[in-house]
């Protein structure tokens, strides 16, 4: 069985992404198994540029073919802030409760609500091959948070999806609703068909 990296140290992103690949026959290998508690900074200015820069690094540094993601979530008001500075937005070493915190002000204040979380998936092979694929889905920010804070996510508990009048949270979405709204799926959707062919994979979930 092929070995994949997911390179990520968010143990909620690396569940996403591991549940969302479950359908081929790749053994997942976490940056932990691998061995490998060297970071890279993120210091693109777009999420391409990280997550290819974090994907060819891991892929180089493993000798395995490894995924990673940029993304962030973008406030039409704040002319598309936090973007790629999400996750340090209010400080590098800022944690989820910060994050949280801090939204609880932001959200109060807003006056056009429309958001997007977006997401770049790069494959990186250690032969410095690459394929990138995105991912977005839209919302609103709301005044009142779902405050059941999702470890690694702290956006999350402020993004409604109006249509189904949910928050953008594991424990408000069901299994299908979390496939068809969740960008980081949309992303590895299309980015499937490309680990399929590159690693000689087929899709267990393809009837």
């Amino acid at each position: 069985m092929r070995k994949l990296l997911v390179a990520t140290t968010n143990a909620g992103k690396l569940k996403e992404i591991s549940d969302f690949l479950s359908g081929l026959p790749v053994e997942i290998i976490s940056l932990k198994d691998a061995g490998i508690d060297e970071d890279i900074e993120e210091n693109g200015k777009t999420y391409e540029e990280n997550s290819k820069a974090k994907a060819l690094f891991y892929a180089k540094k493993s000798g395995l073919p490894a995924i990673a993601d940029d993304g962030g979530i973008e406030m039409e008001e704040l002319d598309g802030a936090p973007g790629v500075k999400s996750k340090r937005w209010i400080g590098k070493n800022s944690t989820d409760k910060d994050i949280l915190g801090h939204m609880i002000e932001i959200s109060k204040k807003l006056k056009n609500r429309k958001a997007k979380f977006k997401t770049v998936i790069t494959l990186a092979l250690p032969s410095a091959e690459m394929w990138s694929v995105n991912g977005e889905v839209k919302g609103i920010i709301s005044k009142d948070p779902y405050l059941k804070l999702l470890k690694g996510y702290p956006y999350r508990s402020f993004f409604y999806l109006p249509k189904i009048k949910k928050y953008y949270h594991e424990n408000q979405l069901t299994k299908e609703e979390e496939k068809e709204y969740n960008h980081r799926y949309k992303a590895i959707k299309k980015l499937k068909p490309i680990l399929i062919k590159t690693l000689g994979l087929k899709d267990l979930n393809d009837k």
